[in-house]
């Protein structure tokens, strides 16, 4: 029977969770808000529903059927080689911090992957209306040409720039912009917990 180490185990729940936490809400949006639809928690933070065909905050890699199908085949290929290295560091006993920080990365990559290749199998459209689950018919898009589901909105500055203020004077100006979702902020988290302690985690 195979015996996982306590550094995989670590790992696993780690992805897993994330994972089971990302989709849970993506699921909860598109099938209770329609595209375009907000909820204010606070000033700063709402729930406003967005899909997009790109990567984390909405970037994009080409145009259309084959850029969206290019992105999709980058991300799948993208995992294999998170997931290999991850296995090496496990194999190597890095430091549990970097494990960690590698698992979240992974999680978040397989959690938009799911969306694209799933989502637009599984739901009709939001437009207008709320997502049906399985509809018939079958659903928006084809297998890996889905949309990821983004919700998470930050206007931390939500203000109008002075008039004198030149080329900008006068314009609505907001920070942070970009919507987001769980996975886009554990890949986030994970690249950025690196980077501080990058002088510890690959003194080796």
């Amino acid at each position: 029977m195979l015996s996982l180490s306590k550094k995989a185990k670590i790992s696993l729940i780690v992805i897993f969770g994330i994972l089971l936490c990302d989709q849970l809400f993506k699921l909860w949006i598109k099938t209770h808000m329609v595209l375009g639809e907000e909820i204010k928690i606070t000033n700063w933070f709402y729930l406003h529903f967005t899909e997009n065909n790109g990567m984390a905050f909405g970037i994009e890699i080409g145009k259309g059927e084959l850029g969206k199908l290019f992105l999709s085949i980058f991300r799948i290929i993208a995992v294999c080689a998170i997931g290999w290295y991850l296995s090496h560091l496990i194999k190597q006993k890095a430091p549990t911090g970097l494990i960690i920080s590698i698992s979240m990365i992974l999680a978040g990559a397989i959690g938009n992957i799911i969306d694209s290749a799933f989502y637009g199998l599984l739901f009709s459209e939001s437009y207008y209306n709320v997502a049906s689950f399985l509809p018939q018919g079958g659903g928006y898009a084809g297998f890996l040409h889905g949309r990821v589901v983004d919700m998470l909105y930050f206007p931390l500055i939500d203000t109008r720039l002075p008039d004198w203020l030149p080329i900008w004077g006068g314009e609505n100006f907001v920070f942070f912009r970009p919507v987001f979702n769980l996975a886009d902020s554990s890949i986030t988290v994970g690249v950025a917990i690196i980077l501080i302690f990058q002088k510890k985690f690959f003194n080796h």
